[in-house]
């Protein structure tokens, strides 16, 4: 309960115009732990950096709920040419995509935006051999979202796109269940919008619960399962599971965020596990940099002391 009374307050508070234009004057040097820069060269040059320590990369142009058609386009457009970037570097491209942010929710000649959109970026993606992951948003957004993701699937197949179950959401489970028919490959979370009690659990111990619940049953239905997370005892528990089950260091990864705990995510990858961190960048980073702040005490305790230096 403590940590959903945190995470609302920090959320609410970074929600106020006077606080982002603060941050956003004086919070850009701490915004780089959390994020890579503010273009594609950025943060093709951060996934080469990782690679030194076997570790891959997620690419994530940061920006969401776009206005208008054009905007939606111009980011789509920005997204394609992040995977043309990322081919031309010899990098095997793998990105996360919200789908608010090319368009979902605005339909023009009859179709979603957002999914006309996807299909451009996941059908580049396919061409280089990459892998594209629609990323989860706001529980309002998860139906569409996932009707959505069944459609670029059944079209492009799910080794090329994959989507993000919430561990706090309490329809996960049923949700993930729902899948199975299609083999998806999942990033489990835990979750990190600032949510309703009637749709999310607010106590860490059920969150956590059901974050275990989704991967061992992803895992048991045979399913490709990215474990997002930097709980080490939830790393530990699946790693275990993996192992009573017979289920092999192929057939999941770990996935940590650029900048957090780096020296986990070199220890798993010496032990021969899969890891990939997720690597933020481009100019629209203060709501993702809140909700980083919002995880956790010691992050806004980094930030403050940054601010004051400043």
């Amino acid at each position: 309960m403590l940590d959903q009374i945190y995470r609302k307050a920090v959320l609410t508070v970074s929600g106020q115009k006077f606080v982002e234009d603060l941050v956003r004057s004086r919070g850009w040097g701490m915004a780089q732990r959390f994020v890579a820069g503010e273009d594609a060269s950025s943060a093709i040059r951060a996934v080469q950096d990782l690679s030194r320590d076997g570790i891959l990369g997620n690419l994530d142009l940061l920006g969401e709920f776009v206005a208008s058609p054009e905007a939606a386009n111009d980011f789509a457009g920005k997204v394609l040419h992040l995977l043309d970037e990322a081919h031309a570097a010899g990098l095997t491209p793998y990105v996360s995509v919200k789908l608010s942010s090319v368009g979902q929710g605005q339909t023009v000649e009859g179709e979603d935006l957002g999914l006309s959109n996807a299909r451009r970026i996941v059908g580049r993606a396919k061409e280089y051999g990459g892998f594209v992951c629609l990323d989860m948003e706001d529980h309002p957004r998860v139906d569409q979202t996932l009707a959505q993701f069944r459609l670029l699937v059944n079209e492009f197949g799910h080794a090329h796109v994959g989507t993000v179950l919430q561990s706090y959401l309490y329809r996960s489970e049923t949700d993930r269940d729902s899948l199975d028919d299609l083999r998806p490959n999942l990033r489990i979370v835990k979750g990190a919008y600032l949510e309703p009690e009637s749709v999310a659990m607010p106590d860490k111990a059920d969150v956590d619960a059901s974050y275990r619940r989704l991967v061992y049953a992803h895992m048991k239905a045979g399913n490709y399962v990215n474990v997002a997370t930097h709980d080490e005892s939830i790393i530990e528990d699946v790693k275990l599971f993996a192992l009573a089950h017979g289920v092999s260091k192929d057939a999941f990864e770990f996935q940590m965020l650029y900048g957090i705990r780096r020296d986990l995510q070199q220890d798993l990858a010496r032990q021969g596990y899969r890891v990939r961190a997720y690597i933020p960048y481009g100019r629209d980073w203060y709501p993702y940099f809140s909700r980083r702040i919002a995880e956790t005490p010691r992050n806004a305790v980094f930030v403050l002391r940054g601010m004051l230096k400043g």
